[in-house]
């Protein structure tokens, strides 16, 4: 059955629940659209248990140029799984993992230069839209679904960003068909639903 959870320390609790007689380090994989806080959950989880955290946005791979595919191609193309993946098993197997992330500064499409290193630990937290998807199931012991209505993502997001262009957009569109085919919120382990 699905959790809804309404306050992080329900979300800590069912994580230290779920852990239990678990030997292997724990990957638990917290997504949702744009603005909805993934990152500062995140951070505020791997505090409290001293967990890994990998950055989603550091596998984009959506391109830097206005797209004219389907939303459901951007979906597909935005985050590399497949260069998240070999990471995950490397942390699942208690050794360092190592990857070169996506240069947000060059913006150019390119990675950058030094590669990111991440010891494993007990607690590994995948937090970035598209964190749950399905080709990463098989890694992924708690699928959490973070769920903030539309105005405060909005909010948090033209604070983050300053405007909300068509660039932007075409994402949000994205994140639209992924929740809406590729992982709806019956698809989640629990849903947390926390006050903004």
């Amino acid at each position: 059955m699905r959790a809804v959870l309404k306050d992080p320390t329900e979300l800590a609790a069912l994580i230290a629940t779920r852990m239990e007689g678990i030997t292997l380090p724990f990957i638990v994989a917290i997504d949702g659209r744009s603005g909805a806080g993934k990152s500062t959950l995140a951070k505020a989880l791997a505090e409290k248990f001293d967990a890994a955290v990998i950055e989603g946005d550091e596998f984009y791979a959506g391109g830097t140029r206005l797209r004219d595919d389907s939303p459901e191609a951007r979906a597909n193309a935005c985050i590399d799984w497949t260069r998240q993946r070999p990471v995950l098993e490397a942390l699942r197997s208690g050794r360092e993992a190592i990857w070169r992330a996506f240069d947000w500064e060059a913006f150019d499409g390119r990675l950058r230069d030094e590669t990111t290193r991440q010891t494993s630990k007990r607690i590994i937290i995948l937090e970035g839209v598209y964190a749950a998807r399905p080709e990463l199931a098989d890694l992924i012991d708690l699928r959490v679904m973070l769920a903030v209505p539309h105005h405060v993502r909005m909010a948090r997001l033209m604070a983050r960003e300053g405007t909300i262009g068509p660039w932007e957009q075409q994402w949000h569109q994205a994140e639209n068909a992924y929740f809406q085919s590729v992982m709806p919120p019956e698809a989640f382990d629990a849903i947390a639903e926390f006050p903004a």
